[in-house]
């Protein structure tokens, strides 16, 4: 255990407390603590060394970008002493202007992908989509049992809601897009599917009751999620005791374009960070592998993941 002394020497500066305050509630890039805190780059960087050698930080590369979240294994003695000095000046004029400048930066975050699907709404299956192959969606419906409820998470315009919508009793749509929901209402009422309903909702916070579906799908969605294991969490909250969760997605990759190209915030996942998130979340017989590699550049491969929910 290292000396108290340590950790109240690198708390002792405003910026680095500043910044640990950030962190405690979102893991955030460098680009966008510079930005939230209204400071240089190197200065942030700096800090976040210091940090990062004190052992109260640790990064995450994804692609070219470099994320910083609160150390998950903090010492007890350094959670106390940080959430002490944070509490103590918690009211200040600095902390109180860096709260008000961190949901600035959130929700610009999510704005960037808000504004691309509400772009391509009713173009989306005519455009080119990252990992959306019949290959792969054929191995996920196999895992589909008629007359169910189901739960789409993300579920854009609802092209695999559509198909399961003509066997299943009742069928979720939940997506942040309010052009991607009137389009996918315009769908079913077109396609007389009266059992799929369209809402607008984060994945994350979805507008519905606990224990709704027999089966919560994540269907290329978790890459735009914020915080994806906290959606794998929402979807065990709303998934019925023996009920599972199907999630298909891009399994981590360097195609840095992408970002710009379809507004991913993730750079796809590697099969054991999906694994670690479901169990976290409470799913049980979790299964998680590779089952489609396009052939195309950048030749992006597709994750199929599921538990269940005992």
């Amino acid at each position: 255990m290292k000396p108290a002394w340590d950790t109240l020497k690198v708390l002792a500066e405003p910026t680095r407390l500043r910044i640990l305050a950030m962190l405690l509630s979102e893991e955030l890039s460098v680009a966008e603590l510079q930005e939230a805190l209204g400071m240089s780059q190197s200065r942030i960087s700096s800090q976040l060394a210091l940090l990062r050698q004190a052992d109260l930080v640790v990064d995450r590369r994804d692609g070219k970008k470099s994320f910083y979240s609160i150390q998950p294994h903090l010492e007890a003695s350094d959670e106390s002493l940080i959430k002490a000095a944070i509490n103590a000046v918690a009211n200040s004029p600095e902390m109180k202007e860096d709260e008000e400048s961190l949901r600035r930066v959130i929700q610009k975050r999510r704005k960037v992908a808000e504004e691309y699907f509400n772009l391509i709404a009713g173009r989306l299956g005519k455009n080119y989509c990252p990992g959306r192959s019949w290959e792969a969606i054929g191995h996920m419906l196999l895992h589909f049992v008629p007359k169910i409820v189901v739960a789409d998470l993300g579920a854009g315009e609802g092209m695999i809601s559509q198909l399961i919508a003509r066997q299943a009793e009742s069928v979720y749509c939940i997506d942040n897009s309010p052009q991607m929901v009137e389009v996918g209402k315009e769908l079913a009422e077109r396609n007389c599917l009266e059992n799929l309903h369209y809402l607008l909702g984060d994945i994350e916070d979805a507008p519905l009751k606990d224990e709704t579906a027999h089966i919560s799908l994540l269907s290329q969605a978790l890459h735009h999620a914020n915080r994806p294991e906290k959606a794998i969490a929402e979807a065990f909250r709303i998934t019925k005791r023996g009920g599972r969760i199907i999630i298909l997605d891009l399994k981590e990759h360097s195609f840095e374009k992408a970002r710009e190209l379809y507004a991913d915030t993730w750079l796809g996942f590697a099969e054991n960070k999906i694994h670690s998130w479901l169990n976290n979340a409470g799913f049980e017989n979790v299964s998680v592998s590779t089952v489609a590699k396009e052939d195309d550049e950048p030749h992006f491969e597709t994750i199929l993941a599921t538990g269940i929910k005992r």
